[in-house]
């Protein structure tokens, strides 16, 4: 098997994260998004959507979508367990993966869209709506912060896949938004000055 990827890219980087997590080795092949390489007929054939990434499997088969991806892989990888290893924790690492994907991906998303050059022949940009956005986006972590005084990690007390969905989010806003984490926000910057610091998070 074999993972498309974009390094730039933030889906593809929560991937990278979870297979580095895992301690899997998965070969990857770059895929020009600036250039427009996820939009040929040859790649629409392995993602109709043409988003990245994709695990194409040793058949051909190809699936998509980075959380789908993840949960293939940790159906074959059990350990370390980052889904959940019983229906209570599944549940509640779902829930938190949720909140963060909604609260906190999904506004920095939107400010980047709408305010990124990059979008500007591409949707139609609304540079006030992706200011409110970036603005939601910083409520969201002072939230957050205060969800995190009594617990180490997102949903609990280990590292899971809801710990990637919020860094991989806090990465993407700090690398295209200039986003800031307040030193005021201890708890908020105590977990993630932990997650950061895990090798998986240089992948």
């Amino acid at each position: 098997m074999k993972i498309y990827d974009a390094t730039l890219a933030p889906n593809p980087r929560r991937l990278r994260i979870f297979v580095a997590e895992k301690g899997l080795n998965i070969p990857n092949e770059q895929v020009d998004i600036f250039a427009g390489k996820n939009r040929t007929p040859e790649f629409l054939k392995k993602n109709p959507a043409g988003g990245l990434p994709v695990l194409e499997l040793d058949d051909g088969t190809c699936i998509a979508e980075s959380v789908a991806i993840a949960r293939y892989l940790e159906a074959l990888n059990p350990e370390p367990n980052l889904f959940g290893r019983n229906p209570r924790e599944q549940a509640d690492i779902e829930m938190w993966s949720r909140r963060m994907e909604l609260s906190l991906f999904g506004p920095i998303g939107r400010a980047f869209q709408n305010t990124n050059p990059m979008f500007a022949t591409r949707i139609k940009q609304f540079q006030d709506y992706g200011a409110a956005q970036l603005e939601t986006a910083k409520r969201q972590l002072e939230w957050l912060d205060g969800q995190l005084a009594s617990k180490e990690f997102i949903a609990g007390s280990r590292y899971t896949m809801a710990d990637i969905h919020a860094l991989t989010a806090i990465i993407f806003g700090q690398q295209t938004l200039d986003l800031r984490l307040d030193p005021a926000l201890k708890n908020l910057t105590r977990w993630h000055q932990s997650v950061s610091g895990r090798p998986s998070a240089k992948a």
